[in-house]
């Protein structure tokens, strides 16, 4: 019973934060100065050498670059995630030491009735799951929003993410644990592919599925995002198939995926390429 109460105690503790922070950010500073349009016009005139440097600061080349080096960011800061996992685990160092200790935890204190329960919720993160999940989020959402561009932002996703993980269970080629599998499992250890698929899918579908909708709303669809993402991650530890290292880099793998994916459609405003455009209007609108 230990088991299903931890797992359900990490569900709920980083599900709670996300929603929290959801809910206060970002928001709109109340000390923040209101200036109108004529006025914003009249200063350029006066000054317009210094408007020609911030103009030209804010190009649509300038903002393709900022884009670009977001989407960078993103793919760096994961990839560093990861590749210090990776040395960890080859190193038996850092996080990767409470990997056994993790493991043997759960083997001792595993139990028919939690383990039954730990069984259904992992489900969620498999792809017998996740793909028809996807499937009706984007018939929804396309109905609602009368735009094609919602499935093909989830088809990038949790498409994509698949081939991530994969890709990296090919390199890394890391045993799995051995005392004690409670559920099925295929590939090998390193990263878990239910945290990955969990991480990357779900977030995308707060995304869309909060378009047009209440900030409370929105704050809502992040926290059971981000809940059920490390929740099922637990469960793969609780059940012996992953070691903790093993779901730790999953999430990383998966949410970095969905912040690249994010960036490059604009975020809700789902649109691939969305910098570059909405720079372009801006450059191109007259004084």
């Amino acid at each position: 019973m230990s088991t299903l109460v931890i797992t359900l105690f990490v569900a709920v503790v980083p599900g709670v934060a996300a929603w929290l922070v959801a809910l206060r950010w970002p928001r709109t500073d109340p000390t923040t100065p209101v200036v109108s349009a004529e006025t914003v016009k009249s200063e350029t005139r006066r000054h317009r050498r210094v408007f020609a440097y911030v103009n030209s600061r804010v190009s649509p080349e300038s903002a393709t670059s900022v884009a670009l080096a977001v989407t960078v960011f993103f793919l760096v800061i994961g990839a560093a995630a990861v590749g210090i996992l990776v040395l960890m685990i080859h190193s038996n160092s850092g996080i990767a030491r409470w990997d056994r200790s993790a493991s043997l935890f759960a083997a001792h204190h595993a139990s028919p009735s939690s383990d039954r329960w730990l069984k259904i919720f992992t489900q969620f993160g498999g792809a017998l799951v996740m793909v028809p999940l996807a499937v009706l989020v984007a018939v929804i959402e396309t109905i609602r929003h009368r735009t094609r561009i919602v499935a093909i932002f989830l088809t990038l996703v949790v498409g994509g993410q698949f081939l991530v993980a994969n890709s990296i269970k090919f390199l890394v080629d890391r045993a799995r644990p051995a005392f004690d599998q409670l559920t099925g499992f295929s590939g090998s250890s390193f990263p878990s592919g239910h945290a990955v698929a969990t991480a990357a899918s779900l977030a995308a579908f707060a995304l869309v599925m909060g378009r047009g909708r209440t900030l409370r709303t929105r704050a809502v669809y992040a926290g059971l995002a981000v809940g059920l993402a490390t929740g099922v991650s637990c469960t793969r530890v609780m059940l012996g198939v992953h070691w903790l290292s093993d779901v730790l880099g999953g999430l990383a793998i998966g949410w970095t995926w969905f912040a690249m994916c994010s960036v490059s459609f604009g975020g809700r405003r789902l649109h691939l390429g969305a910098p570059v455009t909405v720079a372009e209007a801006t450059a191109s609108t007259p004084e």
